[in-house]
């Protein structure tokens, strides 16, 4: 994929993160009201190691979701903004999938139709609709993360495309064909969907496979970079999970953090690499 196309890539991730923004912002102000009944009517807690940590000593708070949502998508154009910067003129072949990554929590937008629920009479489609939504973003963006760590590893540079939209139909047959619950949904404003503990195992998995794959390719390629940049994609995915899985007002910051330490921490060693290349 030639430079042109890849910040084509970017500039319309760029659009999209702007008006998913735009969607959590107007979408909080019409429905904020109705966040208390929103939380209310969880009948689930969110899955995650710290969450399980504190979620028996403190409670949820309906307006923490609101805030998590518009985190991740702040986070997703500041993010994208910067990485489309900083490489505009630099080649390199990982930064195009982390980029999506990065693109891919923008998709978190789509959370904020469960208070919407409750002041629109929505039907059961279009709650369903946005909860697939949601799993298509959240697997394109692991797998996103997960194709980076095989470039890094010496993909062929050229098929680029071919794997983007394989990426793309990886994550539709999930999100098509997972089962979801419209009546059901926890208290980060997320859908109940069949599957969670197998869908669990293979997070964990890509993170672990991602991880491996880095510190292969510091290995072969005999730069320590790689493995900086491994410990960012361990950073990223948990700072993500962690702000994405919150319900109270302790995990969010933290989570935020992590999260922008662990992009940092591989957008930064990815240009030193390919710099002077």
């Amino acid at each position: 994929m030639t430079l042109s196309a890849r910040n084509n890539f970017f500039k319309g991730g760029i659009a999209f993160a702007a008006l998913s923004v735009c969607i959590v912002a107007v979408g909080g102000y019409f429905a904020f009201s109705v966040y208390p009944a929103a939380g209310a009517s969880a009948a689930l807690r969110p899955w995650g190691a710290a969450q399980k940590l504190v979620e028996n000593f403190v409670k949820p708070s309906a307006y923490v979701p609101f805030f998590t949502m518009l985190g991740a998508v702040i986070y997703s154009l500041v993010s994208i903004v910067l990485i489309h910067y900083f490489f505009e003129k630099t080649q390199s072949p990982e930064i195009l999938f982390f980029g999506l990554f990065v693109i891919s929590l923008s998709f978190e937008f789509s959370r904020v139709m469960i208070p919407l629920k409750g002041i629109f009479s929505f039907p059961a489609m279009y709650v369903i609709t946005s909860a697939r939504i949601l799993l298509f973003g959240r697997y394109f963006g692991l797998f996103a993360l997960f194709a980076a760590s095989v470039y890094a590893a010496g993909l062929d540079t050229q098929r680029q495309q071919n794997v983007f939209f394989m990426l793309v139909l990886a994550a539709l047959v999930i999100a098509v064909n997972v089962p979801i619950d419209s009546l059901v949904w926890d208290s980060s404003f997320k859908m109940q969907n069949g599957y969670r503990s197998m869908f669990a195992a293979v997070q964990a998995g890509i993170l672990i496979i991602s991880m491996v794959t880095f510190f292969i390719a510091a290995y072969t390629r005999g730069s320590r970079t790689y493995i900086f940049i491994g410990l960012g994609c361990f950073l990223v995915f948990a700072g993500r999970n962690l702000l994405l899985n919150s319900d109270t007002w302790i995990t969010p910051l933290p989570g935020l953090l992590i999260l922008a330490a662990g992009t940092w921490l591989i957008a930064s060693r990815l240009h030193k690499e390919y710099l002077w290349l």
